[in-house]
């Protein structure tokens, strides 16, 4: 015969339900669920940090390919690209004020700044520079060393580790094997 379940004691209930311990999660089992949660957390990490890194990488090369225009645009106006081995003396050319000599000139701008990221505004500040993608000033340097013979400039982030030299080998050629190189992005490479 079937007891109502109003019928059974409080004592009967307890029997018959079980264990107490059987009720809930173990704390190897929360613990384990935990690890596998975190786990997960650090491998999206990872990725997003390094689909990140790629697109400041992109971002590098994107902004020295207008860079590396926009020299040869000011190379067709003023007859050679920017003497210089200095990233303000380098905006400050590009944007008009200054010629291949670094003597001031009133020019048309090659770039516009509002498209890169600037350290502060060129045409208030003249030690201005141009920022790569990491926040550190864009390399150039072109016919700044006795003996240069490189047919073109040299123009480069430090890329994501954000070291690097700016050490030019004899000629006026980039120094791509020095210590802290490695990563970084020139403009036509």
């Amino acid at each position: 015969m079937r007891q109502s379940l109003q019928q059974l004691s409080s004592r009967d209930l307890r029997l018959r339900a079980g264990p107490s311990w059987k009720r809930g999660f173990t704390l190897l089992e929360l613990l384990a669920v935990i690890g596998v949660i975190a786990i997960l957390t650090s491998i999206v990490i990872a990725v997003g940090q390094s689909a990140t890194e790629k697109g400041r990488i992109a971002r590098a090369r994107a902004e020295l390919a207008v860079l590396a225009s926009a020299l040869e645009s000011y190379k067709t106006v003023q007859g050679d690209y920017p003497r210089t081995i200095d990233s303000a003396h380098l905006l400050q050319a590009l944007i008009g004020r200054r010629g291949p000599n670094q003597e001031a000139i009133t020019g048309r701008a090659q770039i516009e700044t509002a498209r890169f990221a600037v350290s502060a505004d060129p045409f208030v500040q003249e030690s201005a520079v141009l920022l790569d993608p990491w926040g550190q000033p864009y390399r150039y340097a072109y016919r700044v060393l006795p003996g240069w013979t490189n047919p073109s400039y040299v123009l480069a982030s430090a890329g994501p580790d954000e070291t690097g030299t700016a050490t030019l080998l004899s000629g006026g050629f980039p120094d791509v094997a020095a210590p802290g190189n490695a990563d970084n992005v020139y403009a036509n490479r």
